[in-house]
């Protein structure tokens, strides 16, 4: 193949390129297929969002540090000591809570809504941290978020939730997530897709039109809900026309090979790993910028951790009762999480963005909905947050007893994107001691 030459003074072409290679490539956009001053007016590399709630936590004692160990000088636990590699790109939480958010289990759907009383009779969720994202910035990619699991029973749980309080189901099989960023379909198939979308836009469009006049004929509790519904058609709508323009546009070309989902459910880490390297592959490829994950414990029957199965499901695990052998059984499982967040994160810190990392522009928060498993208390929860463009490398310890208020990270987090606002859910302002880079 003949050198190519990167002038400066003529912008390369992609499609040339393309042809003189005598192969059909997806290549990337280079600086040198830009005009000068098109590289100078280029936008800045965009920032992402990747939520991870394990819903029945980590054993506190091996997970958090001392808690007079604070600020940057701490010493990292024992479940820590597996990420020391990345020590100084991630911060550990301790005294944090979602203020009133109890119910034990049902406090997973949550965890990124921060709506208080789950467990209550005529519980109504709101909109999550990633759907909040996702209505400001989706617009900006092929998926406007993505909400993935492991495990979890079909529409049963969610860390996705839109703004009228509707659950977003997840996907939980890593192929068909790997289909829908990656594989495109056939002319036929692609038509048929379109013709779906236009038809759900007309059911969309009939539906607020029928329900306009009913407004005047009912009270007003029952003109409150049907106000939440149409809320919904209309975040309906603005989906399929997003998604109909995509359809037209050609997807991003990776080198790795579509996954194969593991068929024993025991294989649960597996599809854990799996889950994080599609997380990974979206943000890459710029597909979104919002994914949430929801390792669906409570629904994990016996889990295989380096070629041995435990001796029993990972929920009745939790409930340990101190009984030493299900203690044990539980560290290895909370050590292979460990072990698979050090991958994620050194996968994410491998891939440059400019003159940073895919790491430095990506907002990892990893935690839990419960402080224990064991008790089912919704206090002092287990939280680690990476990444991102924020000052690192330390221990954040509140009061364990009168606990600080996880949602302030949520505001801050959405400042970093660059949003205005100061309030999310039951915050009370920004993360205190979280500082920008």
């Amino acid at each position: 193949m003949k050198n190519v030459h990167f002038s400066t003074q003529r912008p390369l072409s992609r499609r040339h390129l393309l042809r003189g290679t005598g192969i059909l490539l997806g290549l990337p956009l280079l600086e040198a297929m830009q005009p000068a001053f098109a590289r100078a007016a280029a936008p800045a590399t965009p920032r992402r969002f990747l939520g991870i709630c394990n819903n029945l936590g980590l054993l506190p004692e091996k997970f958090f540090p001392e808690h007079s160990q604070t600020g940057r000088g701490y010493t990292l636990s024992p479940y820590l000591e597996h990420l020391r590699d990345f020590r100084d790109d991630f911060t550990v939480l301790s005294g944090v809570w979602h203020p009133d958010v109890d119910g034990g289990h049902p406090a997973d759907n949550c965890f990124l809504t921060a709506a208080p009383h789950p467990g209550s009779g005529g519980f109504r969720n709101t909109i999550s941290l990633d759907q909040y994202i996702a209505e400001r910035i989706g617009h900006l990619t092929r998926f406007p978020s993505l909400t993935l699991g492991v495990n979890v029973a079909q529409g049963s749980r969610s860390l996705s939730w839109t703004g009228g309080g509707v659950l977003i189901p997840c996907e939980e099989k890593p192929s068909v997530v790997f289909k829908r960023l990656f594989l495109r379909g056939t002319p036929e198939e692609l038509r048929e897709q379109q013709r779906r979308l236009a038809r759900g836009q007309s059911i969309m469009d009939s539906i607020a039109e029928q329900t306009q006049g009913l407004q005047k004929e009912i009270g007003a509790r029952d003109r409150e809900r049907l106000d939440q519904y149409l809320t919904g058609v209309r975040e309906l709508e603005k989906r399929l026309l997003l998604a109909a323009e995509w359809e037209t546009k050609p997807k991003p070309v990776v080198a790795e090979k579509p996954p194969l989902d593991p068929t024993d459910s025991r294989e649960y880490m597996e599809k854990v790993r799996l889950m994080y390297d599609m997380a990974r592959l979206a943000f890459e490829t710029d597909s979104t910028r919002s994914i949430t994950l929801l390792l669906d414990s409570v629904n994990s029957p016996a889990i295989q951790v380096e070629g041995e199965a435990t001796s029993d499901g990972y929920h009745n695990l939790s409930h340990h009762g101190r009984s030493a052998a299900k203690l044990t059984q539980l560290e290895r499982i909370d050590r292979e999480h460990m072990k698979l967040l050090h991958q994620l994160f050194g996968d994410l810190k491998a891939r440059k963005e400019g003159s940073e990392t895919l790491l430095d522009r990506t907002m990892v928060l990893y935690g839990s909905n419960l402080g224990n498993a064991n008790t089912h208390v919704t206090t002092n929860l287990p939280v680690l947050f990476a990444g991102g463009g924020f000052k690192h490398g330390q221990h954040l310890a509140f009061d364990r007893e009168r606990n600080y208020p996880l949602p302030n990270l949520f505001v801050s987090a959405l400042q970093r994107f660059g949003m205005e606002t100061d309030r999310f859910a039951t915050s009370t302002g920004t993360f205190r001691g979280l500082e920008l880079t």
